[in-house]
């Protein structure tokens, strides 16, 4: 039995909690999701932090070409790849992102454009602005770093990346926020910081950020214009508020600032329609992927396609698809499979005449370099003045699994890639 003092003690003792719980709520600056994942372990907890942030659409030689004094000064003072890192293939944002965080192509990963078919689900559609797509964790292959994390008992956190929001293997990071494109630029950052000064067995130890602005600006004024070039400046700005609040914390906390793919201006805004060019009979589609039902019909699209000699794209046979491209093998991406080869912008059905913006990524970057990104890191886990040779970005994953002391899961990267920029 318990007596009075007893009851009042436990409602103390709720009420505290209740307090808290209504502090830590208050405290976050976005709507952040929480995960009844495990508190850090007692190792967890001795491992260092990192900070991976995305800057969309933000091309290798952008920093030097508009001026970028923060990412400069990080590429003096930590590592860097001054001929950019290599994205793979098709150079599109789904794809790139969550081969970043896998170290896996996309053939490999499963997320092979930014919207496709799965002949093995019926020829069912992923597409990238559907959230119940996105949100589902049944396409995506691999073991993303924050599922890894968590596996290892060790407390990760995303305010934007693609995968982020789904359950994968197993996983989602303890806290996430659901994609919000017009999410102020600086509360994201409020909110980094917000997930860092948590007690110590619920800091996260790898948190991804994620910002858009220069990608939008070249697509819609192209990769020379005055407004990619004051996104630029602005997200140059928030990377080095964002490095001056890290230091702050007293954290061991390395920064790593990527980006997905570059940017090019197309020759003309013209769309190249598949369909007006070819009879695509019953093949079905999804953006610039062919997917025909028999052998004989993909024998058939192939030669027709191939036959037009036309210079602004090549057909391929999946299985035939240059090896270098790492796009043979998936079923996910077509057959026939169509490679641009030069600067026009491939679809299958155009749903408009012209192409929104000026500016375009998606194509090989042995052909076009412009679609080459970016890598910056610094912080205590990374030599200082190193400059790296240019990469493919299946390597960052090796990268910062060694970061975070976590033995990473089977990816297409070498370790030995990203071994001359950690201490």
């Amino acid at each position: 039995m318990c007596d009075g003092r007893d009851d009042l003690n436990v409602w103390k003792t709720l009420g505290v909690l209740l307090l808290a719980a209504g502090v830590a709520r208050a405290a976050d600056v976005a709507p952040v999701h929480r995960e009844p994942n495990a508190l850090n372990s007692k190792k967890a907890r001795k491992a260092h932090y990192v900070v991976l942030v995305s800057l969309d659409g933000f091309r290798w030689d952008y920093a030097t070409k508009w001026g970028a004094p923060h990412l400069l000064k990080i590429a003096e003072e930590g590592a860097s790849a001054p001929e950019g890192m290599v994205p793979s293939f098709p150079s599109l944002t789904f794809p790139n992102h969550y081969t970043i965080v896998t170290g896996l192509y996309p053939e490999h990963h499963g997320i092979v454009d930014n919207e496709f078919l799965d002949p093995a689900r019926n020829y069912e559609e992923y597409y990238y602005k559907t959230p119940a797509k996105t949100t589902d964790g049944s396409w995506y292959g691999g073991v993303p770093l924050w599922s890894l994390a968590e596996k290892n008992k060790m407390r990760s956190a995303s305010m934007f990346w693609v995968g982020s929001e789904a359950e994968i293997a197993g996983k989602r990071p303890s806290y996430w926020v659901p994609f919000d494109d017009n999410f102020d630029d600086e509360k994201r950052i409020a909110q980094v910081m917000e997930w860092l000064a948590l007690p110590e067995a619920e800091r996260p130890h790898l948190i991804t950020l994620y910002y858009s602005n220069v990608d939008h600006a070249g697509h819609d004024f192209g990769p020379d214009s005055v407004e990619c070039r004051d996104a630029v400046h602005h997200l140059d700005a928030l990377i080095g508020e964002l490095e001056g609040k890290l230091k702050s914390t007293g954290l061991p906390v390395d920064m790593v600032v990527v980006s997905d793919h570059g940017m090019v201006k197309l020759a003309d805004r013209k769309w190249v329609a598949l369909n007006k060019l070819v009879d695509l009979k019953d093949a079905k589609s999804a953006g610039p992927n062919i997917y025909a039902s028999t052998e004989i019909e993909k024998e058939r699209l192939y030669e027709a396609l191939k036959g037009l000699h036309d210079p602004r794209f090549t057909a391929y046979r999946l299985k035939d698809v240059p090896e270098s491209l790492e796009f043979n093998s998936n079923p996910r991406e077509g057959d026939p499979v169509i490679v641009p080869t030069s600067l026009y912008a491939i679809t299958i059905k155009a749903k408009a005449a012209e192409v929104k913006g000026v500016g375009a990524h998606g194509f090989d970057p042995a052909l076009v370099p412009e679609m080459k990104a970016i890598f910056y890191a610094e912080g205590p886990d990374v030599r200082s003045g190193v400059k790296v040779a240019s990469f493919k970005n299946v390597n960052v994953y090796d990268f910062v699994c060694g970061m975070l002391g976590l033995k990473p899961a089977m990816n297409d990267g070498e370790k030995k890639v990203l071994k001359v920029a950690r201490r």
